[in-house]
């Protein structure tokens, strides 16, 4: 299946993906960029309430819908407060250490629809004037946002139309490697959306109709804990497509594509997840299986929702996750045509 793929229209589209700022609660631009896509393959869309993505595809047997679903949210920030010298305090959208975001280019987004750019510091940005600009705590009570701008007070903030609430989107610094290797904020879960897409893109192509009927559920809540809390009642089972962790005791790499086990929320169906494990055995994927007790995605969100479904959860292999993120072109490949073994697969207790 990995030699179906149409990897340049996957990483095409995951360079534009990850260029379009979109921290949850501002996905209004991206998920123009999301329908545009998918009515360019011949699906239509719909949306949910909160703003959300619903695409469907028929399968051979409609009595079972199965759901895939993957984010277009991202980290970010919003403005908490306008200081009097002209500087911004903000709070946190979705969970990051200041530390991963010190010192990096951002961009204010107003609600009259300007832009502003400016860089994240701490109140004590230069060693040349602070003696414990090295040792103080990383906190948001003392990070702030220079803006790029000839303000020197908050009445001259004021007047280019920022205020509390505006959102603020990191600069992704995307970089695409001869060495296959995607280095870029934001692959939590934008290589995610891309695979699902690489997905619709090659049953178009190839004139594959999925075993069961497909709904992808494209969320934009879920760095903040509610992505897919809502699901239609139709689906009965939930893979979520969400990025692989790396580190500690974990299995995965960059270049794997990760099936979870267990993660915050607790263990996934074990029929899915024994599943997926022999269909990536089957196909000769590189793939682990690991646990995130520190992790939780759409599926998770699902369930606590209360959800009436069967969950499951796979993705590309990142490193640094929620930081300075890297994977490799091969972790998205493998999810792919791991996605592409499980739809085509009649299985399960409705087979």
């Amino acid at each position: 299946m990995k030699k179906q793929i149409n990897q340049e229209y996957v990483l095409r589209l995951l360079e534009q993906l990850l260029n379009t700022p979109s921290p949850s609660g501002f996905c209004s631009t991206i998920m123009k960029v999301i329908a545009k896509e998918a009515e360019a393959l011949g699906y239509s869309i719909s949306y949910t309430k909160k703003g959300g993505g619903l695409i469907t595809v028929p399968g051979k047997q409609p009595n079972r819908v199965v759901g895939l679903s993957a984010h277009v949210d991202t980290l970010g920030a919003m403005v908490r407060a306008v200081k009097k010298n002209g500087f911004l305090r903000f709070t946190s959208v979705g969970g990051y250490m200041m530390g991963a975001v010190e010192n990096e280019y951002c961009k204010v987004h107003t609600r009259d629809g300007r832009t502003y750019e400016g860089t994240i510091l701490t109140i004590k940005p230069s060693v040349h004037v602070y003696p414990d600009a090295r040792e103080f705590k990383r906190e948001e009570s003392v990070m702030e946002i220079r803006l790029d701008e000839p303000v020197k007070s908050d009445e001259d903030v004021k007047k280019l139309g920022i205020g509390v609430g505006d959102f603020i989107s990191f600069d992704p610094r995307a970089r695409f490697l001869d060495s296959g290797y995607i280095k870029s904020r934001h692959l939590d879960d934008k290589a995610g959306v891309a695979a699902l897409f690489g997905l619709l893109e090659l049953l178009k192509r190839e004139q594959i109709t999925p075993e069961y009927t497909l709904q992808l559920v494209i969320s934009t809540y879920e760095e903040v804990g509610h992505g897919a809390a809502y699901l239609p009642q139709e689906i009965d089972e939930l893979l979520a497509v969400d990025m692989g962790a790396m580190g500690d005791d974990l299995s995965c790499t960059e270049r794997d594509v990760s099936i979870c086990a267990k993660d915050s929320s607790g263990p996934y169906d074990y029929e899915m997840t024994s599943k997926l494990i022999e269909l990536a055995k089957r196909e000769k994927l590189d793939y682990a299986v690991d646990i995130y007790p520190q992790y939780g995605s759409d599926a998770s969100a699902a369930l606590r929702g209360g959800s009436n479904i069967r969950a499951a959860l796979i993705g590309p292999g990142v490193h640094a996750s929620h930081s300075m993120e890297r994977t490799h072109q091969d972790a998205v490949w493998n999810t792919i045509a791991l996605l592409t073994a499980y739809v085509t697969e009649a299985w399960g207790t409705n087979a």
